[in-house]
């Protein structure tokens, strides 16, 4: 029924018989006229002398309306008002416009009485406004009012929604139930709000002044569980006192396991106690019992212990581990202290925080410490190793300074860490990295005048021999392009010289290449390498005959380092002296160079009788570009940069030797010989225009997307002076499979010296009619097939989706950069497989429910085709035998039912002839509980199996953890 509008042929003040017959003709008379005058008094308590104001106009003119229209005469709505109206400045008791009923006069209520009558301290602290939808019957006989249909009351912050809900005038009780349905099913049941606590029960009964009542049936929502009881009752404060209570977080309508308490004293938003408790699964009782239960239940985060876990470990023994002490700091930050232990010795130490703040920054600190022991004391097999992990990550926002970032990603760990860490034993993620990565980087831009400074600290850990790279610090300043000889006013066509633009870049740099138990001894001057660069690039553009670019450039570098390293030759020890001296030293090289090139378009359009409609034309895209490079010999001695000194050996043979005192250094040294090189280079594109019967428009496809190759030609060389011919193929197989490959081809051919040993001579291949030598070429296939693969080669439906092929290849999604110190096909595996979301069930044609196995399978192949010169070389052709290294890995996931997830990775070593790293894992989804279990194959052999409840409260406290130790041989029971 619509809001507003009124029940026909409905009476809202019905009485019972026995209350009828009590109203005989002549008692109705008196009861009017106590009612008539009853209105007179209050109206005449609050009316101003002088006439009525315009809020009561309004209000009579309401209550007239509302006789009109809902009251079956007017002397009854009158009488009835007036009776409402006195109830209402009895108890303090009003109301708000209603959909349904009249509507109650609110200052009538509020008003003060006369000093004639003695006043009555109210029954309440504010008003209460209730509503139905049905009808409101009040009972005179026992000062009941009826609510039915949806009805509503509220009282300040409480709300209470039933089908039917009595209150009572004289004791501020409520009383709420639901109603069943023609088939029986209660409807419309209560439900209790107060702020953020809500409640559902059967039946409840509540007071407004003493704020206490009694549930039945109640339910209610308590962190990410469900607690129920049979019989409840709530205090003034909100406790409630249970009986016969369950707790789950399971939110099925009917859970799959619960929590049974015989008695419990539950506080809303704090915590759950109560006495003894068990565990009943699929309505199973289960015979693991618990004496009492504590149950947190925090909005807010708050300090406290973190229970550990247990197990045992073959080498290490029983051990406790994940065990310590959380602290809630503050509103920014917060402190995890964890430490573990083992029986035979071995300890550790870790700790980790979070800090953040909304608009600003956020972050986390990692720290964890490892004394592992490994075998018997006083026996050969006995090691202790100490292991560090230090990992630190840092964002800033980018509301906080739109011209500076700051960002940190460190992940430093000592070479045993992994090794002795016990999760990475069964995490072949953690357990095969091979390195490590870490940066931190900032950067300050300054809009005004274009100039940017930036800085970073970077380190790279090499896993297998523990070797250390690292830069502390690399700081860059550069400035934007900026055009010198340009008019600030613009007048009239730009000139030839207002095209010339000029940059620049500094960078200062500190690095060094050691071994990670040297790190901490290195010696800033001797061991590290430090140097300052600038380049200063100086450009233009300028077009030729309308389709002609020339670009002319010209580029200064110079190099500013702080020693240099002096050789000479001791005859008498035979050995190479080097002398390190400290100063500064400054270096400098250039080279200049101008390119021309252009971009020719050639359509052609089929043959119609024989390509037919659909081609459209096809378009041929030629880039031919030819450069001119010149750079002086910086190798000479005049420079500098290069030295030589005499070597006499043992048996007196004098030689030269060449050297350069600042190889090795940050930025290197101009090594560069007389350069005059002209490069050839030219880039083809074809592509075709098809009609289609579904588009609109007409679709373009890729034939050839590059086809390049490059060349050069070194006018200052004395010999060999043509470079090698580059190659690069790529196809554009499908909108989500590009086909690369490069190949070199050699210029000059091979041949024998006096001595008889195979030299590259000066001859090229082309003078003995041949092509150029095939140096080799790289490459890698990908491909991912699945259940819709086939469906999208021949243009059909995927079997998933329902939708085209061709609309499902449109959604390429390249945005995921995965972790480069990961195997991304074991990492993408991994992600696979998950609970998809929940869709309608597709039918095949014959009308049968269609069978889906959602599965992937993807495969990585990588070969490497290069001429093997530990072999003897053909005579005839002069050409050394090819030889191949090839690597395969492969991963995929199948999904053999709704929450049935199973995902695997190997790979193949060809060198080995066997399976590389091979791990399968199977996961359950079982709604409100976890099921997993890991399987590292080989190298060696591990297992993991884990079942837990899903929900943060009971997830440590249900739950079950096997796992085996890491070896050749695990025994699987």
């Amino acid at each position: 029924m619509a809001k507003g509008a009124a029940p026909k042929n409905v009476c809202i003040f019905a009485h019972h018989d026995e209350s009828y017959e009590y109203f005989t003709p002549l008692r109705k008379l008196i009861f009017f006229v106590l009612s008539f005058l009853m209105m007179v008094c209050v109206y005449a308590g609050n009316v101003p002398t002088g006439g009525t104001t315009a809020s009561d106009n309004r209000e009579s003119n309401t209550h007239q309306a509302d006789s009109d229209t809902i009251a079956p005469s007017a002397a009854k709505a009158k009488a009835d008002t007036a009776t409402l109206r006195r109830l209402a400045a009895d108890t303090t008791l009003t109301t708000a416009p209603r959909r349904r009923g009249l509507r109650y006069d609110s200052a009538a209520a509020d008003t003060a009485r006369t000093d004639t009558i003695k006043k009555r301290e109210p029954g309440i602290d504010a008003p209460v406004d209730y509503e139905c939808s049905d009808s409101l019957v009040y009972d005179a006989t026992t000062g009941l009012v009826h609510l039915y249909g949806k009805a509503k009351v509220k009282y300040m912050d409480m709300t209470l929604d039933a089908a039917k809900i009595t209150m009572c005038m004289d004791s501020n009780k409520v009383t709420a139930e639901g109603l069943a349905d023609s088939t029986g099913v209660p409807k419309d049941i209560p439900v209790y709000h107060q702020g953020a606590d809500e409640y559902t029960s059967e039946r409840m009964a509540f007071n407004f002044k003493t704020k206490k009542g009694f549930i039945q049936n109640v339910s209610t929502k308590q962190g990410d569980g469900f607690l129920t009881s049979q019989r409840s009752k709530r205090s003034a404060d909100g406790t409630l006192y249970l009986e016969h209570a369950t707790y789950t977080t399971c939110d099925a309508e009917h859970p799959h396991f619960y929590i049974a308490l015989s008695r419990a004293k539950a506080r809303p938003g704090k915590e759950t106690v109560s006495g003894p408790a068990y565990l009943v699964v699929e309505d199973v009782p289960l015979p693991i019992a618990i004496p009492y239960a504590f149950i947190p239940i925090n909005k807010k985060y708050s300090s406290g212990f973190v229970m550990p876990s247990y197990g045992d470990e073959t080498n290490r023994g029983f051990y406790l581990r994940d065990g310590g002490y959380y602290f809630a700091l503050n509103d920014y930050m917060d402190l995890k202290v964890l430490g573990e232990v083992y029986t035979k010795g071995s300890w550790g130490l870790s700790g980790e925080t979070n800090y953040r703040k909304r608009y600003r920054y956020s972050g986390n600190i990692y720290a964890s410490f490892l004394r592992t022991v490994e075998g018997e004391k006083n026996m050969p097999d006995y090691a202790v190793t100490k292991s560090l992990k230090l990992q630190w990550t840092h964002s800033q926002d980018p509301k906080a300074s739109p011209n500076s970032s700051f960002s940190a990603r460190v992940n430093f760990a000592s070479e045993s860490y992994e090794r002795s860490n016990l999760e990475s034993m069964y995490n072949p993620l953690a357990y095969t990295q091979s390195t490590r990565a870490s940066s931190v980087s900032f950067s300050r831009t300054f809009p005004s005048i274009g100039l940017t400074i930036s800085g970073s600290s970077n380190l790279t850990q090499n896993m297998r021999d523990s070797s250390i790279a690292m830069t502390l610090p690399d700081l860059s300043i550069s400035l934007n392009r900026f055009y010198p000889f340009r008019r600030k006013r613009q007048a009239g066509k730009e000139k030839w010289y207002e095209k010339i633009s000029l940059q620049y870049t500094g960078q200062v740099t500190n690095s060094i290449n050691t071994r990670e138990d040297q790190l901490f001894k290195s010696n800033l001057v001797k061991d590290w390498r430090n140097g300052m660069q600038h380049r200063i690039p100086i450009q233009a553009t300028f077009q030729v005959f309308k389709y002609i670019n020339i670009s002319p450039s010209f580029s200064f570098r110079d190099l500013m380092y702080s020693k240099r390293v002096m050789r000479s030759w001791d005859t008498a020890s035979q050995t190479e002296v080097r002398d390190t001296t400290y100063g500064f030293y400054n270096l400098y090289d250039w080279n200049m160079s101008v390119s021309m090139n252009t971009t020719l378009y050639g359509m052609y359009k089929p043959w119609r009788k024989l390509f037919g409609d659909k081609i459209v034309g096809i378009r041929h895209v030629f880039k031919p570009n030819i450069s001119f490079s010149y750079a002086p010999d910086f190798t000479k001695e005049s420079y500098g940069y290069t030295r030589s000194y005499v070597r006499t050996d043992a048996n007196g043979e004098v030689s030269t030797v060449t050297y350069s005192p600042y190889a090795g250094s940050a930025f290197g040294y101009p090594s560069g010989t007389k350069q005059g090189n002209v490069s050839f280079s030219i880039s083809n594109n074809v592509e075709m225009k098809v009609r289609t019967a579904r588009d609109t428009a007409d679709r373009k496809i890729s034939i050839i997307d590059e086809l390049s190759a490059s060349m050069s030609y070194n006018l200052a060389a004395k010999v060999r002076p043509w470079s090698d011919l580059s190659t690069r193929l790529r196809l554009k197989l499908s909108k989500k499979y590009t086909f690369s490959m490069a190949a070199t081809f050699a210029t000059y051919a091979y041949a024998f010296n006096d001595n008889g040993q195979v030299v590259v001579s000066d001859r090229t291949e082309w003078s003995y009619g041949r092509f150029g030598r095939f140096q080799g070429m790289s490459q890698n296939l990908s491909y991912t097939f699945d259940n819709n693969t086939f469906s999208r080669l021949f243009g059909g439906k995927d079997k998933d989706s329902g939708t085209t092929a061709a609309a499902d290849e449109d959604d390429d999604d390249d945005s995921d950069i995965e972790d480069a110190n990961i195997d991304p096909d074991l990492k993408s595996s991994r992600k696979k497989g998950g609970k998809s979301k929940t869709k309608n069930a597709s039918i095949d044609d014959d009308g049968y429910l269609a069978f889906s196995m959602p599965w992937s399978f993807t495969v990585s192949y990588g070969i490497t085709m290069s001429e093997d010169r530990s072999k003897p070389i053909n005579v005839h052709s002069m050409r050394y035998p090819y030889s191949f290294t090839q690597t395969m890995n492969f991963s995929g996931y199948v999904r053999i039912a709704e929450g049935w997830n199973i995902s695997f990775s190997s790979g193949y070593d060809f060198n080995y002839h066997q399976l590389s790293m091979t791990t399968a894992s199977v996961s359950r989804d079982l709604h409100c509980f976890d099921m997993s279990c890991n399987v590292v194959l080989r190298p060696y052999s591990s297992f993991n199996f884990t079942f837990r409840a899903r929900a943060s409260e009971l997830a440590d406290a249900l739950k079950w953890d096997k796992r085996s130790s890491y070896s050749s041989n695990v025994e699987w029971y």
